[in-house]
This record gives C-alpha cells, structure tokens and sequence, in this order.
C-alpha cells in the first residue's frame, strides 16, 4: 500500500459489543448503530465491533490491532464479585464474559495511554477496574432520583434530556464541554458508590449521583460518563464535542 494512502487511513476503535439472542435462541454479538456512528461521523474513526467472548482474544492482541476503545452500555450489570460483592435479585443480570474482556482491557489501556472513553455501564466498568463498587439501584439511596430509562415511549423520548449534571471546574470535562453546566439523558439503575482509589469524579447530577469521571495521573485520554452521549451526538452540544475531543486523543502519537 502507498505511505500516503496509509498516512491517510482512519483511526479504528473497537466499540465493546454485547451478546443477544436472535429470536430467543441463536446466539449473537452486537452494538447500537448509534455508538458505530458517533464514532464514524463525530470522532471521525473506523468503528469495530469486539464481541465480549474473552476465547476469542487475548488483551494484547486487542492492544495491538485498535487504535482506542469505546466502552458501551449495555443491559446486563457488571458481576459485583468483581468489587467484592455477594450477588443479589437488586443487581440483575450479568455477562461475564464481557466483565472478562473489558476490565483487563481497561487497565491496560490507562496504563499504556491509549485512548478510551466509556459509556454507561462502560463508565461503572472503569471504577470497577480501578477498584471501585457500585450500588445496584441508586433510587434507593436518600436523596437520590430515579435515573431509569422511561419504559414506554419513542427513543426520542426515551433518550430526551433528562438532568443536569455539575461539572468540576478545572478538570478535563469542563476542557471539553467549556461549561460547568451541562444538560443529559439519563438510562441507569446502578451507579458509582465508592470510587476507585485513582477514580476522580468530574460531574456530579443534581442529587449527587457521579456523572463523570477522569482516572488520576493517567497518562492518554481516560474519560467516562454515566450518561448516553451517543445518542444524536452530530447535534448534541454535549456529546459532539466529547467525541470531537476523543477523535482528536486517537490522532496523538503514541506515549
């Protein structure tokens, strides 16, 4: 291939896919198509689906082929034997298979530098793999609201702007967002209950939920959120230039 056609190639991001049943019984990997086009469209990268079948790949292989990782939400929880917790009704259901790829991969990501972002259960995945815990439903601590996804209605209305969430002044998300007020979805049960010892939490919702988080000394792009910014991130004042500034971290020279 041409130097020049290589120099001009893309960025490619693995996007951590979620397994399904197709018809309830034929076994599947998968990804929203909103998160392959925030990362097409907005960060301007190649996007991969990684199914999370740890058999399939070692860490090092992953490393080796992407450029970064987008960290996707999904509907099974994070087993909490990984923070230390025994497993009850309130944390759902699980995929342990996904737990297997993505908190190695996490670490080894942070501490290499290469880029990564994490979305929803994507960002309770990065406390977990810095040693953090989640609370299973965090509408039952005092204070605190309901930040589930509404059960009925269009996915406009689904992934409507639901809360504000106050951003740390200072630190990279307000970099990023140039405000420390910022307006977002809101699609969780569970959340961040004690961070992780390297975990900074940038954003917080109104009732005090962690929204945002950086990991301390980290060496590349490192950020998380609670919310969904891939949803219409071309338009949204919030979520376009989170995926701009992580496009950007993917064109950086190695550390």
């Amino acid at each position: 291939m041409d130097f020049w056609v290589i120099l001009m190639l893309r960025p490619v991001v693995g996007i951590i896919g979620n397994s399904y049943l197709i018809d309830d019984k034929y076994p599947t990997q998968g990804s929203g198509v909103m998160n392959l086009e925030a990362i097409a469209e907005v960060a301007n990268a190649i996007p991969v689906i990684i199914p999370s079948l740890p058999k399939c790949f070692s860490t090092e292989e992953l490393m080796a082929v992407f450029d970064g990782f987008l960290f996707t939400g999904g509907r099974p929880n994070v087993h909490p034997s990984y923070y230390g917790c025994q497993p009850t009704e309130a944390h759902g259901f699980f995929d342990k298979n996904r737990d297997e790829v993505v908190l190695p991969l996490i670490q080894a990501c942070e501490k290499r530098g290469k880029p990564i972002l994490g979305l929803c259960r994507g960002f309770q995945e990065f406390n977990v793999a810095f040693g953090g815990t989640l609370h299973p439903e965090i509408r039952e601590l005092p204070g605190r609201g309901n930040h589930r996804m509404p059960p009925d209605g269009s996915l406009e209305e689904q992934f409507a702007h639901r809360h504000e969430v106050q951003i740390v002044a200072g630190g990279e998300f307000e970099n990023i967002f140039r405000s420390t007020r910022v307006i977002v979805n809101s699609l969780h049960g569970q959340g961040i209950d004690i961070p992780g010892d390297r975990v900074i939490i940038e954003g917080y919702a109104t009732d005090g939920t962690p929204e945002a988080l950086t990991i301390r000394n980290s060496v590349g792009f490192c950020l998380a959120v609670q919310w969904h910014p891939e949803w219409n991130a071309s338009l949204d004042i919030v979520s376009k230039p989170l995926f701009e500034a992580f496009g950007n971290a993917l064109r950086l020279p190695p550390n």
